[in-house]
């Protein structure tokens, strides 16, 4: 990659990583159902002006009942779920869970699109989540009420990530990528809006809590779509996606630094698991070693 991909790289893992620091700011103040719904809205009016001016709105209403399932699967539904596990779960523990995406991917491409799973592969996910077993045996993280649920909420949500981008692959993948990504955050917020009105906070939340979930759906969500998109573009979608790997360091990162979380043992070891389990899924032991014969 050169030095300008690299450099897009780490912005994508940090704004990516941050998504989860923003959801534990904002969530006390807004609930879970408000924060989902905002940030899709202001994804969806962030990204909307873009795909006008690239003449994509076409693409919009043509194709809306497949970029309305896919914004559920892949973005609605696991938001809601890492909102609800960070009321009570570190931003990093909530990432480190995050990172088995690929796994469920990988699964789910095996159980619905029959597609090959080899014998390293298999290897991977039995690795891959044998990290989760060390996360969800995290007395230390866990021991708040309710966590426990919530470490079962984000593994539900990283689960829908990985129906989602099998849905995508099999449905929408001939579809422009920015109409993807606008559509898959427009028609979620028009639908959930009357949920988030009734489930609307009483409270005026804080000046805070209202710039995390602004920078979030800005940011860590349209920004980073754009940010994504542009990599797959320049390096291809296999080198793209390693930004899973960095996403979570980034997340405990923020968490440290601007919320005073702890990391605790468990996270980094069933982290270091969990990416092993996820490079050996993705093949990037496998190209590695083709690079280095050629």
């Amino acid at each position: 990659m050169k030095a300008s991909d690299i450099v897009n790289l780490i912005v994508l893992a940090a704004v990516w990583g941050a998504s989860f620091l923003f959801m534990r700011m904002g969530v006390p103040d807004f609930g879970p159902v408000a924060v989902v719904e905002l940030r899709l809205a202001i994804a969806a009016l962030f990204l909307l002006p873009i795909l006008w001016l690239r003449a994509g709105l076409g693409e919009l209403v043509v194709h809306w009942r497949p970029l309305t399932i896919l914004g559920f699967l892949n973005s609605a539904i696991p938001f809601l779920m890492f909102s609800y596990a960070t009321q009570y779960v570190t931003a990093g523990y909530s990432a480190v869970i995050n990172a088995t995406a690929p796994l469920w991917g990988a699964l789910v491409a095996w159980l619905w699109l029959s597609e090959r799973l080899s014998m390293v592969g298999v290897i991977g996910v039995i690795t891959g989540f044998a990290g989760v077993a060390v996360l969800t045996g995290d007395t230390q993280s866990l021991a708040s009420p309710g966590a426990t649920g919530a470490a079962l909420a984000a593994i539900a949500g990283a689960f829908f990530y990985g129906i989602g981008a099998n849905f995508a692959r099999r449905y929408t993948r001939h579809l422009n990528s920015l109409s993807v990504a606008t559509g898959s955050m427009l028609f979620p917020s028009l639908l959930l809006s009357p949920a988030a009105i009734v489930y609307w906070p009483g409270a005026q939340p804080s000046p805070a809590a209202w710039i995390a979930i602004i920078s979030m759906g800005i940011a860590s969500t349209g920004f980073a779509y754009i940010l994504y998109f542009r990599l797959i573009s320049n390096v291809g979608p296999a080198k793209a996606i390693t930004v899973a790997y960095l996403i979570p360091v980034f997340a405990m990162l923020w968490g440290v630094l601007l919320l005073r979380e702890t990391v605790s043992s468990h996270m980094i070891i069933g982290c270091g698991i969990i990416f092993a389990g996820t490079a050996l899924v993705s093949g990037v032991f496998r190209r590695n070693r083709v690079a280095a014969g050629s």
